[in-house]
């Protein structure tokens, strides 16, 4: 993993993160999986009013590149609440290209998953790379539920954790709430510092 200059023309970023396979993995056992993660703390979280009435949908967007095309699963999980899970496939239709994905999150108003207002992780975001059938047998659910492994990456392309030399490329990540992707908001370094 690495950080990387090779990002979509005429965007507005500088870097994005690459991730190299330098051993490939042809046989990807029944409980293995690989994903990439980030976490969100449950403080930031409070303003999606997650786990109430009035729980608002998310917009998830980023931009994804691989030499590996095929099918892809992103999932967020609540680490709060038994680790409720949404998980969205999307399709890397063409090798080498930088394409954005967007997704909209079905609200969660299950009155059980409110979201913890401390600095612990609130929610996940999880890119899945390779997985093996313990994770992918099920069904995969594209509205919040509680967490059943089997059901968390159904359909995962696994070419490219088995190819030496593939190169994955993620950049320009954002949740914003709401039910429509706005541009990428670049913030000054001392903003962020600050913050």
């Amino acid at each position: 993993v690495s950080q990387s200059t090779t990002v979509p023309t005429g965007e507005g970023f500088a870097n994005s993160m690459k991730i190299d396979v330098t051993t490939a993995d042809t046989s990807v056992a029944s409980n293995d999986f690989w994903v990439m993660v980030t976490k969100l703390e449950g403080q930031d979280l409070q303003r999606i009013k997650k786990g109430t009435s009035n729980a608002e949908k998310l917009t998830l967007s980023f931009w994804v590149r691989s030499t590996k095309t095929g099918v892809y699963v992103v999932e967020l999980v609540d680490n709060d609440n038994s680790s409720r899970a949404v998980s969205l496939s999307y399709t890397i239709a063409s090798a080498d290209t930088w394409q954005k994905v967007t997704f909209e999150i079905p609200a969660d108003t299950d009155s059980g998953a409110t979201i913890a207002n401390d600095n612990g992780t609130g929610l996940s975001i999880v890119w899945q790379l390779a997985a093996g059938s313990d994770w992918t047998s099920g069904t995969l659910p594209t509205s919040w539920e509680n967490l059943v492994n089997a059901n968390r990456y159904v359909g995962q392309n696994n070419t490219f954790i088995g190819t030496t030399n593939a190169t994955f490329f993620l950049t320009g990540v954002q949740l914003e709430v709401g039910t429509s992707a706005s541009d990428f908001e670049f913030l000054p370094v001392d903003v962020n510092l600050n913050r």
